[in-house]
């Protein structure tokens, strides 16, 4: 349909209409993605870099603060009655045997129970990083029932933490047959934490001459 042949109305209407679709084409084409939409880019980044810079200063406003509490919590766990009291792993495995003993020396009155074997399970050196070393004895015992579940109550519910593990419980066949009610025959591994001295090596060459 050809403009001339529209009343005066309707052509300025679809002249309007017409430039207005050019200044649009023309907009886009010549100005937006030019200069229009790198700019918003560019804007856009610069509220994100605000936002980092924002979050890093809050986060270092912050650091006095978190320093208190790691020092805190370094000190809640120096005092903590968690880690097997002995600082050298030998004392550490020696002190856990004892523990043993002494637990089935406790009830006497539930039963017959006696440490058959007891000795350290060596393990893997900790690195120097680490602030906990784990510490393991291999114990045999020959229990009665009731004896034995009073034992490892008590190593497993006590101070310091104390973990039950590879454990092994059966009834000798030759005793089950010479003895009615045979003594159990149990083996099982016991471990504990002990912690490292912190900046060992460094101490140690500060403090030579």
């Amino acid at each position: 349909m050809k403009l001339d042949a529209l009343k005066p109305r309707e052509s300025r209407i679809a002249a309007l209409l017409l430039l207005l679709l050019v200044l649009v084409i023309g907009y886009f084409a010549l100005l937006h993605w030019w200069f229009v939409a790198p700019l918003q880019s560019v804007n856009a980044e610069m509220n994100d870099l605000r936002d980092t810079h924002a979050r890093f200063a809050a986060a270092i406003a912050e650091k006095p603060l978190l320093q208190k509490r790691i020092a805190a919590m370094g000190a809640g766990q120096a005092a903590s009655h968690a880690f097997l009291p002995e600082d050298d792993p030998n004392a550490a495995a020696a002190g856990l045997m004892q523990r043993v003993v002494d637990a089935v020396a406790q009830h006497p009155q539930s039963g017959a129970c006696d440490v058959t074997q007891k000795m350290p399970v060596p393990n893997p050196p900790a690195a120097p990083d680490e602030p906990y070393r784990k510490v393991a004895v291999s114990i045999s015992l020959r229990c009665e029932v009731q004896p034995l579940a009073e034992t490892l109550h008590d190593l497993e519910q006590g101070s310091p933490y104390l973990f039950v593990d590879d454990l092994s419980i059966y009834r000798n066949p030759v005793a089950a047959q010479q003895q009615v009610g045979a003594p159990l025959e149990v083996q099982f591994t016991l471990s504990g934490y002990v912690r490292q001295p912190r900046n060992a090596g460094g101490d140690a060459q500060g403090d030579a001459p």
